[in-house]
């Protein structure tokens, strides 16, 4: 393979051999290299590839990053990867390798910045957080950097960004809407959840990817109109909750809450409240 943009010692631009654009990393991989040199395919470490404009971006950002704080970004994500068992949205080598840059930036200078979010992503994305609290060790085995908790949940939440592939600004509200989705339970049924039970953590997991394909602009689909009806008529308590709460999302998304998708909340706030009151 020739090189087609040498980015920095350590990151340049190729074509493979199917004609797909993508970017190389390795130590010393671009040093006194020049366009339509050959690369030296021992030294490649990491092979990206992006769709779109994805890959620009990526070889601006890191033109003058360290390769330290790449390769920790990267080994992050492959470590995020290997858990969650799911291959992330690459957007993800663009945003947490950012990420991660400001943050040792910030660290050098001692500005602290404080996770609003932190106790619902740890209560919410348990997963998630946890490689989020691996990506710290990770950074301070890599670089000799102690980055504080806070970190961890914005690390996460990139990892969760990414699995959904959806906007970042959408997935920083999730875990408060998420807080906010149950408390409307709490309130309208009065009852205080069991959240070591297996119907509170299904309600959990179904609210989550409830707001997962609202992001993405999805929704369940069925045309059983019969079956809608009859769950209106037996669990109306029930559905007027699940109203409640897509009032809330719609309002907060300025997405619609399909029919389908309030039959399937009816059907979890009938669960978990149905325990809680036995």
């Amino acid at each position: 393979m020739k090189i087609t943009k040498v980015i920095n010692n350590n990151v340049a631009s190729s074509v493979d051999n199917n004609g797909i654009e993508i970017v190389v990393m390795g130590r010393g991989i671009g040093f006194r290299k020049r366009e339509n040199d050959e690369l030296e395919e021992e030294k490649i470490q990491k092979i990206f590839r992006f769709s779109g404009s994805a890959g620009s971006k990526f070889e601006k950002l890191v033109e003058d990053m360290s390769y330290e704080t790449i390769l920790t970004a990267e080994k992050i994500i492959t470590y995020a990867q290997e858990q969650l068992h799911c291959e992330l949205g690459k957007n993800i080598y663009i945003t947490l390798t950012d990420h991660l840059n400001y943050a040792l930036e910030r660290q050098k200078k001692g500005y602290t910045f404080e996770n609003a979010f932190l106790w619902e992503i740890k209560n919410f994305y348990p997963q998630e957080y946890s490689v989020g609290r691996k990506g710290l060790e990770i950074v301070w085995k890599e670089l000799g950097v102690q980055l504080p908790e806070d970190e961890a949940g914005f690390l996460a939440l990139h990892v969760i960004n990414a699995e959904i592939d959806g906007n970042l600004t959408d997935t920083m509200d999730a875990p408060v809407m998420l807080k906010n989705m149950l408390n409307i339970i709490r309130y309208t049924f009065d009852v205080q959840f069991d959240e070591d039970s297996l119907s509170y953590e299904r309600l959990v997991t179904h609210l989550k990817f409830f707001l997962h394909r609202l992001i993405r602009g999805e929704c369940y689909e069925t045309e059983d109109e019969n079956f809608n009806h009859v769950l209106k008529e037996r669990y109306p308590r029930e559905y007027r909750c699940a109203k409640q709460i897509a009032a809330y999302v719609e309002e907060k998304q300025g997405v619609p809450v399909s029919d389908e998708e309030l039959i399937y909340l009816t059907i979890h706030i009938y669960r978990v409240t149905k325990r809680e009151k036995k």
